[in-house]
């Protein structure tokens, strides 16, 4: 994010390279470059004659340097963004020759999705040297709640943590979905609102209280009235909770209470920093810890991977998900 920010910052200030390689798992960043440069580098009067969108499955390597080695027309400069560039795995090396000698005046994005271009290769040094090489890593689950925050508060919103973790475990670590999501409550709330679980399920359609992140929340605390009407709700509702999903957060739940029980530290600061989780959930953790012991636990992350083969259609054929689910949970919970 940092980095991505400090692009857009060099860009604003005039520090404009000859080229900007995006790359990499994370396809919402590589966006936001590419667009910023779209909409920003040239005056609307000289777009017409000076920039050009081309993408990867219509054009050839040749045809982008055909391009990139243009001069602009009535303008300092032109700009030529190759979407899906990734189209263009097998020949990208060819960019090399151009990209070590660029045209001054061409401003080349190449925007090359869910791939990256491997460090020892020629490509990649040459890029480095001569303009910008991006990588967008992916985010991992745990990162994500903060990466909300902090993009909101960008805007001058706040979200509560148990609305931020409902966005992660219904859209995934997919910013791009979770960005188009948060634009739609900005249009809604006003600036400086405090969004909550409730505004999420207003708006979005999440429920507050029959998600994964409750059910979890009601097994740590040995709810069961609270953890079978979550069950039964899943079960009612199957395309909204897929039994994959919630096993799978289960799974990392209790692999973390695992951990949890091996730490000698365990201060609060100190479990939330080697769990990987926002310090608002460690009470959860330490609660989940009083009602299951290590060796319970190590048993129950047992159960869940002979229910995650389950849930995929191995050896439970007779079984529906909901059926699953409510097995899952009395070994669980007895």
């Amino acid at each position: 994010m940092e980095e991505a920010k400090q692009i857009v910052v060099d860009i604003q200030q005039g520090n404009i390279k000859p080229i900007y390689f995006l790359m990499g798992e994370e396809a919402y960043y590589i966006d936001k470059i590419a667009e910023y440069i779209e909409e920003k580098v040239l005056a609307e009067e000289e777009k017409g004659f000076n920039q050009m969108v081309l993408y990867g499955r219509d054009v050839t390597v040749d045809d982008i340097v055909a391009n990139a080695k243009r001069y602009p027309m009535m303008a300092e400069r032109q700009v030529v963004i190759v979407k899906e560039a990734q189209d263009l795995s097998r020949t990208i090396d060819k960019l090399v020759s151009y990209i070590e000698n660029p045209q001054p005046t061409t401003v080349l994005v190449i925007c090359y999705k869910y791939k990256k271009i491997a460090k020892n290769k020629k490509l990649y040094k040459v890029t480095k040297k001569n303009g910008v090489m991006y990588e967008s890593k992916k985010l991992y689950e745990n990162q994500v709640a903060d990466w909300i925050r902090r993009v909101l508060a960008g805007k001058k919103y706040k979200i509560t943590p148990k609305a931020a973790q409902m966005l992660v475990e219904f859209l995934g670590t997919n910013l791009s979905k979770i960005d188009n999501e948060l634009e739609k409550l900005k249009l809604i709330l006003p600036i400086g609102s405090e969004i909550t679980p409730e505004a999420i399920e207003e708006n979005i359609g999440i429920s507050k209280d029959y998600n994964n992140f409750e059910l979890r929340k009601a097994i740590g605390d040995r709810d069961v009235k609270k953890a079978f009407r979550i069950i039964t709700y899943f079960s009612e509702n199957p395309k909204d909770n897929p039994t994959v999903v919630t096993v799978s957060l289960l799974f990392n739940f209790f692999s973390q209470l695992l951990q949890y029980h091996g730490l000698r530290d365990q201060n609060p600061k100190n479990v939330a920093s080697v769990l990987r989780i926002n310090p608002y959930f460690v009470k959860e953790y330490q609660a989940a810890a009083r009602n299951y012991p290590m060796k319970k636990v190590s048993g129950i992350v047992a159960t869940l991977r002979e229910m995650d083969v389950k849930s995929k259609g191995v050896g439970a054929s007779n079984l529906s998900n909901g059926d699953l689910l409510k097995e899952l949970l009395v070994r669980i919970m007895n």
